[in-house]
Order: C-alpha cells, then structure tokens, then sequence
C-alpha cells in the first residue's frame, strides 16, 4: 500500500494544503490539537471532492443504464462468436461505437478519486512515522500526532503494535475497538448502496449476466472493505466512510428522483407522480414534464408501468401531451358531488342500434309495420301494382317499380316468389359440392 501511495506523491500537496485550510477554520472552533479539527478536515476533503465529481456520477448513471440496455445485444454476439474471441471483441466494440457507450464510463468516479485516496493514505503514514509532507510543518505534525477521535490517533491501525500505539499516546483496546467500528460501518454502507441498486433500481424485464456481476460485486466489495480496512489509518478509514455515506444518500436521491425504467423505483415514482398530477392537474416541474415527456415519445415501446401510468390519466380525464404538459382531457366529463369528491367518467359514443329482426310474415309483406298501423295504410308491395308512376314512387317505398316484359318472365318471376312465400330460399341455389373420390 506504501509502494501504492508513493505512485501518487505528485498529489500530496494540494491534498495536505486543502486539509489545512479546513484546519484553521474547524481548529478556531474546537481547539488546534482537537480530533474533531482533524476529523472534520477530511470529512470536508472527501465532501469537496464528490461535489467535483458530480458532473462524472451523472455520466455513470447514464452509462450503467446504456450498458443495461445493450446486454441483449452483448449476449447475442458472445453466443454468435462464442468460438472466435477476436471476433466477438471486434463486434462488441462495435456495439459500443455506435450506441456511444463506454463501459469504463460507469467506473469514473472511483478511478478519479482514487488519487486523493492513496494521496492522503501517504499524508497520514507520514503523520504516523513523524515525518513532514506537503504543507505540514513541524508544528502541524505535532498537532496531528496528538489529535484523537475517539481515543485513537489519526494515524493509528488495527494492525499496530501496543508499542506504536502507546507512542502515539493511546491505548491498543481503544484503537483497535474504534478501528473495528469504522470498518463495520464501512462494509454496511457500502453492502446497502449496492444492494438498493440491485433490488429497486434495475430492470427485472431483462435478465441478463450483467445484474448476476453486479450481485456478486455486492458481496465482494464489502469483503474487501474489510480485509484491507484493517491496514487504513483512522483517518483514511474517516474519510471511506464519508464517502461510502455520500454515495449512499446520492444513490437513494437518483433512485427515488430519476429511476431506471422498468424497475420497481420506476413504479413507486409513476405512483406519486400521478398522485401529484391528479391532485394538481398539471406537471409541476421541468423536471415531471421531462419524464412524461420521454414516457410520451415512447408509444407502443412503453412497459407495464409506463402503460398504467397513461392509462391512469385518462381515466381521470386528463391526457399527457407530447412536451410533457397534462391537461384536461375532452374524452372525459369530470363530475363533483355534492360533499366536494370528484368522480370521473368516460363519455363514450352512443351506441348504434342494431335493427329489430323481421318476422317471416313481414318479410312477405314486404317490410315492418308501425305499432297502430293498420294494414290499408301499409306501404305496398312490389306484388301490387302501383298506380303511381314509375318516376313518381317515393323514395320510402324502398323498392323500384317491376320493369315491363313479356308473359314468360312475368310468370318465372312470379314462380320465384311463390317459391320464396312457401319459405325456400330466394335467389339462385348453391350448388352442392362434388363427392370426394
């Protein structure tokens, strides 16, 4: 770990100069030689850095969920080109190229931070052995060296021997109970950010090899926490913790404010958000207008959430417009009772009436008579004959006048209906089909 922290060196300075400048802000309040003064310096230090690295989260965000994406494609390419490697990395590259995802994008804020990590490991070594570093002199040193956080020194282990630890002015049980504690802590915070990440914020509708790496990472980081806590100073564990509790609650922010679609923090969300927008009747923020919005764009590739979300506005008579806004909907009337709740209800199109079936005797006659009709007032049929002219009929009649012609097919015609009145079928018969051979 020494060989490790030497490798940054070039980094100490500026990392004992900003300590320093907390120092002489937290060492006004609560003493100079106070573990408090110290304490909260390199609670400050891992604060300024994650507020630096913000814009690199957000990119983190935005490449774990284009990779959770991609893992259908990646799993189809590895069992296409499961035999040629070479080839099966040239087709993921590719992948890659064109959806503009780097998969050691979701790896930068560890990387970018690991400097000042190894950076004030090799600050609060030199603390330990009594040797002067950066911008801390001599009288910084001494301190530094009497400064204690709850009865361990800044620069004490687990691993240290009862005689360095007395020379630090302390006593082996109290470092190493504290020690113990901190790494515990460590481990535990560092288990529920990525077990919050697991089981709320990824997609259940895609089971790819991607989310069984990420469970086993739950288990494997909080081990090596542990088994290399051990060897951190106290104020190397300090600052861990402090940035284990950051990202925590900088998890739960993005989970609960911007979750991966799909997952159930995507439900819990859309549950809210339209408690909030039927409640209101409109988006509140940019940011809800933002998330209708991509929720709108999608059409039919919504899932099942996105789809009630939707659905759960129009019942309530509003509809989701394409810039994200809500607003009334006009296939829907909104009723208020008397004792103030309101009622929703769809307004639907009247529905057509289907005509009544006429009965054999009607169709005889030619068509349905009104109730109190009598029979003289009944229109004709095309058996009378009409004493109207053929141009003249109304138009309610429904049927034209017979044409004119000779005897022979006045009488086929008239054999027809006959036939058609003893209740055979009108029209040319179908022709029974030929017996298979």
């Amino acid at each position: 770990m020494d060989t490790i922290a030497s490798l940054f060196s070039f980094i100490t300075w500026p990392v004992s100069w900003v300590i320093v400048q907390f120092h002489k802000v937290y060492g006004a309040l609560f003493g100079a030689d106070t573990g408090w003064a110290w304490g909260l310096s390199i609670v400050s230090l891992v604060i300024l850095i994650r507020i630096c690295l913000i814009p690199l989260f957000v990119k983190q965000i935005k490449a774990t969920r284009a990779m959770q994406t991609l893992q259908p494609e990646m799993k189809k390419i590895q069992e296409r080109y499961k035999n040629d490697k070479q080839r099966q990395s040239e087709e993921m590259m590719k992948l890659y190229k064109e959806s503009g995802t780097n998969p050691l994008s979701s790896c930068l804020p560890i990387l970018a931070q690991s400097p000042f990590f190894f950076a004030l490991y090799h600050v609060l070594s030199a603390i330990a052995t009594g040797k002067t570093i950066g911008v801390i002199n001599e009288p910084l040193l001494a301190s530094a060296r009497n400064a204690h956080i709850v009865g361990a020194p800044l620069a004490a282990k687990f691993m240290d021997s009862s005689d360095k630890v007395a020379a630090l002015g302390a006593s082996l049980t109290d470092v190493r109970v504290v020690t113990a504690v901190m790494i515990i802590l460590m481990s535990a915070s560092q288990f529920y950010t990525q077990r919050q990440l697991m089981t709320k914020n990824v997609d259940t509708t895609v089971k790819t090899p991607f989310m069984q790496q990420q469970k086993m990472l739950m288990y494997v980081f909080p081990i090596m926490f542990a088994v290399f806590g051990i060897n951190f100073p106290v104020g190397v564990l300090v600052y861990w913790l402090t940035t284990n509790v950051w990202t925590m609650g900088q998890q739960m922010y993005v989970i609960h404010n911007n979750p991966t679609p799909g997952s159930k923090a995507q439900a819990a969300y859309l549950e809210r958000l339209y408690k909030h927008v039927t409640h209101h009747g409109k988006t509140r923020n940019r940011r809800e207008r933002a998330i209708v919005k991509a929720i709108v764009a999608k059409g039919r590739d919504r899932n099942e959430f996105e789809r009630k979300f939707i659905n759960g506005l129009n019942k309530a008579g509003l509809a989701a417009q394409p810039d994200g806004t809500v607003v009334k909907s006009e296939t829907a009337v909104v009723a208020q009772s008397e004792d103030g709740t309101t009622t929703t209800t769809a307004t639907t199109a009247p529905r057509r009436q289907q005509p009544k079936r006429q009965t054999k005797a009607q169709r005889q006659s030619g068509g349905p008579k009104a109730a109190g009709e009598s029979a003289a007032d009944a229109s004709p049929t095309s058996l009378d004959k009409s004493d109207q002219p053929q141009d003249a009929a109304p138009a309610a009649a429904g049927k034209a006048a017979p044409k004119p012609g000779n005897g022979a097919r006045s009488k086929a015609q008239s054999g027809q209906r006959s036939k058609a009145q003893s209740g055979q079928r009108k029209g040319p018969q179908r022709p029974k089909s030929p017996s298979k051979k």
